[in-house]
């Protein structure tokens, strides 16, 4: 037998160790969490701590953005692959823990083989090389194309369409953005601007986030922007990001978050993270998005003068509530979602009453008459209807605004309002930076009423109609032939 080099040697022996491996492993599937409305949305085995996103924008939104994700994760299970959420881009090279590692695209999952099984609690540094696609369907989600450059629309399941990574809000990681775009762009992300850096006629800006986010809130806006700041409660940063052409048109609006702001915190505390803002986006969504410490609004909202002041009003409350609900407590699965839509629609329409002469009890009146129309159309409140093929956005249906915002008024009805105020306090205080389900906010709403409330909200929770509210004998809901017409919603479609 010829003389083989030591390097040699264990090349062939990783040659043969690798074949056979492969010769062992299933074919590479998508797999998921589990969720009951997004069954393969979400990876198992591992936990993300942190992105690094770097993005490299060309200046127009017809071709990719060249892109490396970095991921730093840690096994929670043994592996033999790795799964992450990623389409609408084109994976080039994948590289685990310093070594390059084959890898397969099946739906929307990138499946990753590993150096050999993994153990759980093995730390994980997963780079991809890809790019990341501004084109495709129009509102689909993932990147928004808007009159100068873009913006994220990333609920409920479409932060893949933007970067690989594990895309479900049950796990939360902190995030850094790199993103490098021509001069004359101002680029803004979540969190604090840690860096800025010119090279020739194109501009690196760096963001970080001091609190951990869900994948569905993250958010990059690019485009000729104008940044304006301000000085919230106890110091707080407050930053909007508008266009640069409607800066004063826009001021009038701008200048009212200071106001939501200390609104907010008198209902539930101090305000849960390192900055807020408001993007305004000249594009056409449908929808308001609560991206975390950037709210998402579009132009048309505060310009087209077709919506009351006191609607607008709201609907900034409504995506700022859900900086406590939503953002810093977000839903351990898809079906909690009526604790983030309800709570946000419940506080803007404690806001429309306080500020706009929008009667709450009225408010709550029309929505119990429609709300077993709602339950028949979409499900109960904690156990909606999956979404439509082809249609995720199908889930924010009525049954989770105001539908949802009925159970916490029945609530508060129930337990007094002082209890109702202990929990809510008590809610975004024990649940900060992480995730929560709606047995946890049923176990701490049976805590701070004293008493067990587990059969109060089956019914309103998980009834196929609605249940008598308390305090309110004669109210009726109609039979769902009868009603049709949703209540006010806090986000315009």
């Amino acid at each position: 037998m010829p003389f083989l080099s030591r390097r040699l040697r264990a090349a062939l022996l990783a040659t043969a160790s690798a074949s056979l491996v492969a010769a062992t492993l299933p074919a590479p599937v998508p797999l998921g969490i589990g969720d009951p409305l997004f069954p393969h949305l979400g990876n198992p085995g591992y936990d993300v701590l942190a992105y690094d996103i770097g993005l490299d924008y060309p200046g127009r939104n017809s071709e990719p953005l060249e892109a490396v994700t970095t991921i730093d994760a840690r096994t929670t299970e043994p592996l033999d692959r790795i799964n992450l959420d990623f389409t609408r881009g084109t994976v080039r090279s994948v590289q685990v823990n310093g070594l390059r590692s084959d890898f397969a695209v099946e739906d929307e999952d990138l499946i990753v083989e590993t150096p050999g099984r993994l153990p759980a609690g093995v730390p994980l540094r997963i780079t991809v090389r890809h790019t990341s696609d501004p084109r495709g369907e129009r509102n689909s989600g993932g990147w928004v194309q808007t009159a100068d450059g873009l913006v994220m629309a990333n609920q409920a399941d479409a932060g893949h369409r933007v970067f690989p990574g594990n895309d479900h809000p049950a796990d939360k990681a902190y995030f850094t953005f790199r993103v490098t775009a021509p001069q004359e762009l101002t680029v803004v992300a979540n969190g604090v601007r840690t860096g800025r850096s010119r090279h020739g006629d194109r501009t690196t800006w760096t963001y970080r986030t001091e609190h951990p986010m869900a994948t569905e809130l993250a958010q990059v806006s690019i485009g000729r922007s104008a940044v304006v700041r301000r000085t919230g409660p106890h110091g707080l940063p407050v930053r909007d990001v508008v266009p640069a052409a409607d800066r004063e048109r826009l001021e009038r609006w701008l200048k009212k978050t200071l106001g939501q702001l200390a609104w907010m915190e008198k209902q539930v505390g101090r305000y849960p993270f390192e900055n807020y803002g408001v993007l305004v986006a000249d594009t056409d969504t449908g929808f308001e998005l609560e991206t975390q410490t950037l709210s998402l609004f579009e132009r048309r909202l505060f310009t087209d003068g077709g919506f009351p002041e006191w609607y607008v009003d709201s609907v900034m409350v409504h995506e700022l509530a859900h900086q406590w609900f939503g953002d810093s407590v977000s839903p351990r699965t898809w079906s909690d979602v009526w604790l983030n839509e309800g709570h946000a629609s419940w506080y803007e329409a404690r806001y429309a009453e306080e500020h706009g002469d929008r009667p709450l009890e009225r408010r709550m009146r029309d929505a119990y008459t429609r709300s077993d129309s709602w339950r028949a159309d979409g499900g109960p409140p904690a156990r909606p209807a999956p979404p439509a093929p082809g249609e995720k956005i199908s889930l924010f249906r009525p049954v989770v605004y105001d539908g949802s915002a009925l159970v916490l008024y029945a609530l508060r009805q129930e337990i007094g309002h002082d209890a109702f105020d202990l929990l809510e306090r008590r809610w975004v205080r024990k649940h900060r930076d992480s995730v929560a389900a709606t047995s946890d906010f049923v176990r701490l709403a049976s805590q701070a009423a004293g008493r067990d409330l587990t059969t109060f909200f089956d019914g309103w929770l998980y009834g196929a109609s609605t249940p008598p509210m308390p305090g309110h004998p004669d109210w009726r809901s109609a039979a769902p032939a009868d009603s049709a017409t949703p209540a006010d919603s806090g986000k315009p479609a």
